[in-house]
């Protein structure tokens, strides 16, 4: 059986015993910016159900501008005001250059490589906090994940003061 048949198939005994969530806004306002790797079961990690938040991926968790126009909509769409950026331990993105990755790949692309999760995550979370159109969102946290231990480590806290 192919693998397209045999995702349509486990589809079948999905949709008979799903949740059903109406709503579209993440009741946690909440985004959650991971990486792609298979190893992350995002819901599961964060102790997340369906319809609380939005997750977006991308090689790295990295800040993208695909990753930002997700963000302006999430934020000012769909309500959602806060926001966790996760990186992970043994991350593909670990340890390489771009250059290393765009003769890999063959694509001329800014791959954002990870050299220092602490750096790369305060990087990506300024990324955040100082683009204009993202002023709805006003907590934002920096997290590790260890794929061996399943632990999250907390790297990074930013939140929006508040106005007098």
């Amino acid at each position: 059986m192919s693998q397209i048949q045999q995702l349509l198939d486990a589809n079948a005994g999905y949709a008979q015993a799903r949740a059903n969530v109406h709503d579209a806004t993440p009741s946690r306002r909440l985004a959650v910016i991971t990486c792609m790797d298979a190893r992350i079961d995002v819901f599961a990690v964060l102790g997340l159900h369906l319809g609380e938040a939005h997750v977006i991926r991308n090689a790295g968790g990295r800040l993208t501008e695909d990753v930002l126009r997700s963000l302006a909509l999430s934020s000012h769409v769909l309500g959602v005001d806060t926001v966790v950026v996760m990186q992970h331990t043994k991350c593909g993105l670990e340890g390489v250059t771009n250059e290393e990755l765009v003769k890999l790949t063959g694509a001329e692309l800014g791959f954002l490589p990870i050299h220092d999760h602490e750096a790369d995550l305060r990087e990506d979370i300024d990324a955040i906090t100082s683009a204009p159109y993202l002023s709805a969102i006003t907590t934002v946290g920096g997290f590790v994940y260890d794929v061996e231990s399943g632990e999250v480590q907390g790297l990074v806290r930013w939140e929006r003061p508040t106005s007098p």
